[in-house]
């Protein structure tokens, strides 16, 4: 089953990468960008016939190495 792990930083978290996109946006004409963020997804598959036990295990996943829970928040999608 595929699964889609999506991870951003907490509000309040600085972004510099997310800065410095906004920054070349505005470089390039492009001044209506704001409060650029830059987040991530991470696709994989996990061995299971349940939608709930991927959900779970792609959570898991996250916890253990995709995603810092200090500074970062994450979701899991199941999707396909």
């Amino acid at each position: 089953m595929k699964v889609r792990v999506f991870v951003s930083l907490k509000d309040g978290v600085l972004d510099p990468q997310g800065k410095a996109v906004e920054h070349a946006l505005h470089s390039l004409g492009f001044e209506g960008a704001s409060d650029v963020r830059i987040s991530r997804v991470v696709d994989l598959c996990v061995k299971t016939d349940s939608v709930e036990a991927a959900k779970e295990k792609g959570a898991e996943m996250a916890r253990a190495l995709l995603a810092n829970e200090v500074i970062e928040d994450f979701r899991v999608e199941v999707v396909g």
